[in-house]
């Protein structure tokens, strides 16, 4: 299993190349011309999104957040690469580096770095910083569980409750905010901040309905920004997205595409680039552990014995990722590494006698064709997923319909609208629905969302945040509590083997695909772009790791 260094360093980290990082003094000097170009970069989400300018990166539903620009305007301490080689890439600190159980995280900030309005980035910015989230519990969204924060020198030591082994990118990928403007903010899990001052290497010219344009800063510590502007732009749904990066209107996206190679690569061969980044997040049949027919782990095996995840892929993802092959779930071959042993070579297989064998032995019999239970009731239950999302509803009826045609059991699908999906889900009001699960740079998150009982313990008024399917195993949950807080790679080995031997056997939720991050782009304009041969990122403009990308682009033909 692959273990972060501990000590991690700007000059550690070839990915920081890109960035003229020998040029980044105070005067901002080397930045001061060369930008040119524009990038269209655009969403899905409709024009409510551009209704009120929310510049707050603590706010996720806001403008900039929900758009991406925020990306580009606040920056973090370091980014955590969730493909390729899982690297630590230092940002606005110039080193990171964590105790050896990783509860403690010293910190030393990047020299020369400036905020947008020419005041000094500083380690009083990064402290204000950690200490308002922890003393905004609101503001907490990675669960960060700090419990000191304080200068040692010029660093910065921050101290937890817990080991975050398995939330470092929660940890590091803060967004930093500038100390001397939001010292005066009243209420910051409120304010919609329309004075967005970052260290990032833009700025933003103009807000409207019609979109956000951001314009390169002369400043900026990185370098030359090699796009002098972008625009962001937001569609009312996918197929309206769809049709601006055909004809070459927008730049940089994400969206599902169906048949992408035929509806987006195909309509420029030679620039157009749809990518599906394989991170550490398949895609889970979560089965309802707490009711019949998934209260029978008899039942799950067979369910598992049956899925066609071939299909899964073809058919509902449109090829936009790798087939899921392992039986521990885990994406290959991101997850290579982590896959135990025991499981290397054992991959999914469609068993249909194996199945129905496993079914007759624990007591289930057919009527005319119809599986019945041990009680002699006829199976049935409802897969659920909201009307619209094409890729998952498609995903439940082929689940659908190889349990009815394989096993007899009599298997529904419902397609009510987000919200009230996300509520069935958050309060157990559901029999089975495909569902993503976190991604980290291990699987401990994969685990942890389908296994971990503490999310029933934390339940509030009937509702977990997690482990939607209820699934309650006190030696799972003492795993990843061991995982977590494991201080070496030894003991994270031993303790991952017996999550994976559990998820293989009981079957507390049923993997069926990969969930690799989508984005699409072209390289008209520019090149430099992650891909499946330079994973040195996702190419998902939303993401941390968007700032990054930008800084690596060139603008073509050079």
């Amino acid at each position: 299993m692959r273990l972060r260094k501990y000590l991690i360093t700007a000059s550690a980290i070839a990915a920081m190349s890109a960035l003229a990082l020998t040029g980044c003094s105070s005067s901002g000097s080397a930045a001061a011309s060369g930008s040119s170009g524009s990038l269209t970069v655009a969403k899905p989400d409709g024009a409510a999104i551009l209704a009120t300018e929310i510049n707050n990166p603590f706010i996720t539903t806001g403008s900039g957040m929900s758009l991406g620009y925020d990306r580009m305007i606040y920056e973090p301490l370091a980014i955590v690469n969730p493909v390729g080689k899982n690297e630590t890439t230092p940002w606005l600190a110039s080193k990171v580096e964590w105790n050896s159980d990783y509860t403690q995280l010293t910190v030393t900030p990047r020299k020369g770095v400036k905020w947008s309005d020419g005041k000094p980035f500083t380690a009083d910015d990064i402290v204000f910083t950690y200490t308002l989230i922890k003393n905004t519990p609101a503001l907490d969204l990675g669960g960060l569980k700090l419990s000191d924060i304080k200068k040692d020198g010029d660093n910065v030591v921050l101290t937890f409750g817990e080991s975050k082994f398995v939330k470092q990118g929660d940890v590091l990928q803060v967004a930093m905010v500038p100390e001397h403007l939001w010292k005066g903010i009243s209420d910051p899990t409120k304010d919609a901040v329309k004075n967005a001052v970052g260290t990032g290497p833009y700025t933003i010219k103009s807000f409207s309905s019609q979109g956000v344009v951001l314009n390169a800063r002369t400043d900026y510590w990185g370098g030359k920004v090699p796009v002098a502007q972008l625009k962001y732009l937001e569609y009312n749904d996918n197929t309206g997205l769809l049709r601006a990066l055909q004809s070459g209107e927008t730049d940089w996206a994400q969206i599902f595409i169906t048949d992408y190679k035929k509806n987006y690569v195909d309509k420029d061969p030679k620039h157009n680039v749809f990518w599906g980044a394989n991170v550490l997040s398949p895609d889970m049949i979560v089965v309802n552990t707490t009711k019949a027919p998934f209260n029978d782990v008899a039942f799950r095996k067979a369910v598992n014995m049956v899925v066609d995840r071939k299909a899964h892929a073809e058919k509902a993802r449109g090829n936009a990722g790798p087939e899921l092959t392992n039986v521990t779930g885990i994406p290959q071959p991101t997850g290579d590494q982590y896959i135990a042993s025991e499981y290397k070579d054992q991959t999914f297989k469609i068993d249909v006698d194996g199945a129905k064998k496993v079914l007759s032995d624990a007591g289930y019999t057919w009527n005319n064709g119809a599986l019945t239970d041990p009680s002699g009731k006829p199976v049935s239950f409802t897969l659920q997923d909201p009307q619209g999302w094409n890729d998952y509803v498609t995903g439940i009826q082929l689940v659908a319909t190889q349990i009815k045609t394989t096993l007899g059991a009599d298997a529904k699908v419902a397609t009510p609208d987000a919200d009230t999906w996300f509520a069935n889900v958050a309060s157990g009001n559901f029999d089975a629905a495909l569902h993503w699960t976190g991604s980290g740079s291990n699987p401990w998150h994969i685990y942890d969302d389908v296994m971990n009982g503490s999310y029933l313990d934390q339940a509030a008024d009937g509702k977990v945040s997690d482990n939607f399917g209820r699934y309650n195993n006190p030696e799972a949950t003492a795993l990843l509590k061991e995982y977590a807080a494991a201080s070496d790679d030894s003991a994270r080995s031993a303790a991952l083997e017996k999550l994976q031997k559990i998820f293989v056997e009981q079957v507390p939720a049923i993997a069926i695909g990969t969930h690799p991050q989508l984005a699409q782009y072209n390289t008209r304009k520019f090149t430099g772009w992650p891909s499946e041969q330079d994973q040195y990122a996702t190419a998902d403009p939303t993401q941390p790791s968007a700032v990054q990308v930008l800084m690596k682009l060139k603008p073509a033909g050079k």
